[in-house]
């Protein structure tokens, strides 16, 4: 964590837990109820919502340990990844307007969503300080 102070680590920490949550709400809902949410093709089934949540969290939790050892930029790309995962969700509203969907199933959506947005947010920013030190520190060494 020698680029990365460990204010921003911990808040990161916070947000994808936030966000880890959230989702798991999501796709326990869609998972449960898959039936009912409009315009999901019909060969998904309700191991496979389970399945690619858990694929994506691993995503998520390699680049989170990636980020907290000496692979900064791995881990910081792979939470990208997971954080833009998360904005997949949006895509319930490509195949069916909002409308269509129940209160719950917009809940959940748009909470995954906001999650997946403040992390993704973080990420860029952290990005953002470790490139620039990164570039500002072997500047200085010239």
């Amino acid at each position: 964590m020698s680029s990365i102070s460990h204010r921003y680590v911990t808040r990161l920490g916070v947000l994808l837990c936030a966000f880890c949550l959230a989702s798991f709400v999501h796709f326990i809902h869609n998972a449960e109820f898959l039936t009912e949410y409009p315009g999901l093709p019909k060969t998904w089934t309700r191991g496979g919502v389970y399945g690619a949540w858990l694929a994506i969290t691993a995503v998520g939790l390699l680049g989170w340990l990636l980020l907290r050892t000496r692979f900064i930029s791995v881990g910081l790309v792979l939470l990208l990844l997971y954080a833009i995962s998360g904005l997949d969700s949006l895509g319930h509203y490509w195949v069916a307007p909002f409308s269509a969907h129940s209160f719950t199933m917009n809940v959940t959506i748009l909470l995954e969503a906001s999650c997946a947005l403040l992390v993704f947010a973080m990420v860029l920013h952290l990005s953002y300080l470790t490139f620039t030190k990164k570039l500002f520190h072997h500047g200085a060494q010239r």
